[in-house]
């Protein structure tokens, strides 16, 4: 008699919801068991009873249990950060300010007796409790609703001012009561001082982190300047003299060009990408072409423009240097103008120059590529010899009514 197979039981991972009342605990906990999150939170209650174990399993599960995988809906970060339905943290300032009426009301009872109010145990408790849920108020907005993608840093913002006014009044009480109280009330004062600063805590971090972030970026500063100088005193100058004894169209001098651009983008670009606008884009293709034929091609940038590199006066501008590259070689220069409403390109270069009239209808590199393309871009090209009549000159212009 064959005994039945018994299949494992498998549960979902511990997780917590990112959707959910508080911190998703329970939820979490729901699921991986299999029973309902009601069950769970009752349990946890039942568990308190016990010399506050379900407190502390609650806090355990909460700090060690993950958050489940992030799944973007609207946008990558719809569903990054947690969100909570409930208003934790004006619920705890609304705690307060009751406890906030409670403690003015017993000031006021023992003050018209003539009694030191600020000294007694009851006082005390009333303060601190006061104290505690205010604190607690700003210190959730601050730590967990800041992040909240339903409420943000003004709602943060509002509940640490709120929580500032329950301590302020609490700490005028107490002041008004330091005459009689002594020593006992000005320990109280000092406790509602504390309360403040601890509410302000995350501006103060935050501050801290940004002037060590700074201190960071300087020491690194200082540190590529200083790599940079002597890297300037020694390889760059180096790969300089490897390009001119070679000479520009060979080989050598072309794989040194190509290392020196990319040891000085590494050197003075700093940590920022580099952008990506029309000269940017010419230069990184200029070094590219470098690599590929015996050219060496200069790029010069004049004015502000605000062409990018995916327009199509990039993209003319490639074709003018690819073919300048491929049929001129030696000596390219490329010259950008730019203003706020026009941009001129020039790519010159010195090699036996053509004839576009004679150039056969089947080649439609500058027809098309070039000419064509700024035409139905709304812009304009011409293709003629260079000065003195060497090499030749591609005029690309756009904006300004071209």
């Amino acid at each position: 008699m064959a005994l039945p197979v018994r299949t494992a039981l498998t549960r979902p991972p511990l997780r917590r919801p990112r959707e959910c009342l508080v911190s998703g605990t329970a939820s979490g906990v729901a699921t991986h068991l299999g029973w309902s999150p009601t069950g769970v939170r009752i349990v946890f209650v039942l568990l308190t009873l016990f010399s506050g174990a379900g407190v502390l399993l609650y806090a355990w599960l909460w700090a060690f249990t993950p958050w489940e995988e992030a799944v973007p809906q609207n946008g990558p970060d719809a569903a990054g950060t947690p969100s909570r339905r409930v208003p934790v943290a004006w619920i705890l300032f609304g705690l307060s300010g009751a406890g906030l009426a409670q403690v003015g009301a017993f000031a006021i009872v023992l003050g018209t007796r003539g009694e030191a109010y600020s000294t007694g145990s009851a006082w005390w408790a009333a303060l601190l409790s006061t104290t505690a849920l205010a604190v607690g108020a700003g210190m959730w907005a601050t730590f967990i609703d800041e992040d909240d993608t339903a409420r943000g840093p003004r709602h943060a913002l509002v509940v640490r001012l709120a929580a500032t006014g329950v301590l302020a009044l609490l700490l005028v009480l107490q002041l008004a009561g330091l005459q009689q109280g002594g020593i006992v009330a000005f320990a109280g004062a000092l406790v509602l001082i504390a309360g403040i600063m601890l509410v302000h805590s995350s501006v103060l971090v935050e501050r801290w982190r940004e002037l060590a972030g700074e201190r960071v970026r300087r020491i690194r500063e200082e540190q590529r300047s200083e790599m940079a100088a002597h890297l300037h005193d020694s390889v760059l100058q180096t790969l300089a003299l490897i390009q001119n004894r070679a000479g520009a169209s060979s080989e050598v001098a072309r794989l040194a060009r190509a290392q020196e651009r990319e040891l000085r983008a590494w050197l003075y670009d700093g940590d920022a990408p580099a952008d990506s606008d029309l000269s940017t884009d010419l230069r990184d293709y200029a070094a590219a072409l470098e690599i590929d034929y015996p050219v060496r091609i200069g790029v010069v940038s004049a004015g502000v423009s605000t062409e990018r590199a995916s327009g199509e006066v990039a993209a003319a501008a490639r074709e003018a240097m690819l073919n300048a590259a491929r049929h001129a070689g030696g000596e390219v220069s490329v010259y950008i103008e730019g203003t706020t409403d026009t941009v001129d390109v020039y790519v010159r270069d010195r090699g036996p120059g053509f004839d576009l009239d004679v150039v056969p209808d089947d080649r439609l590199g500058v027809r098309e590529s070039i000419l064509g393309r700024m035409r139905r871009a709304g812009g304009s090209a011409t293709v003629r010899a260079g000065a003195g009549g060497v090499g030749t000159e591609v005029h690309l212009r756009f904006g300004g009514g071209s």
